[in-house]
């Protein structure tokens, strides 16, 4: 079992997601009542869905990490998934989203763009 199929089994026995086809078109997802908050494109790359507000409060610890990419004016950040400490990350920052999002998107805020697959270019690690 991947990386990712071990995460996503992990995040399906959570009761505030579903499993769902992404709706960028590639990848399952996971979503709550509100929006879609990740979605896996493959063995390595998932994309979670944090609010603007999440970003910018936690962009110092985000950029620092090997496993983010952070694309500018996105509210979405790639996570590349390489070791099992890459998926507790994950799982850490799927909490952060599932709070930053259970009141739904703030009154008057633009609608949120699709997710980073196709904007982020992931150049392979060793040993992919």
């Amino acid at each position: 079992m991947t990386l990712a199929e071990r995460a996503m089994q992990q995040l399906e026995g959570w009761r505030d997601l579903s499993a769902v086809p992404a709706s960028c078109g590639t990848g399952r997802a996971l979503r709550s009542t509100h929006s879609e908050i990740v979605h896996f494109h493959s063995d390595h790359d998932v994309d979670l869905h944090l609010t603007v507000g999440a970003i910018l409060r936690f962009h110092h610890d985000l950029s620092e990490s090997t496993a983010i990419r952070i694309i500018p004016g996105s509210r979405w950040v790639t996570v590349h998934l390489d070791c099992e400490t890459d998926v507790d990350l994950l799982l850490s920052l799927v909490s952060v989203a599932l709070k930053a999002h259970a009141g739904g998107p703030p009154s008057g805020s633009p609608p949120a763009t699709g997710c980073n697959f196709h904007r982020v270019t992931l150049v392979p690690r060793d040993g992919d």
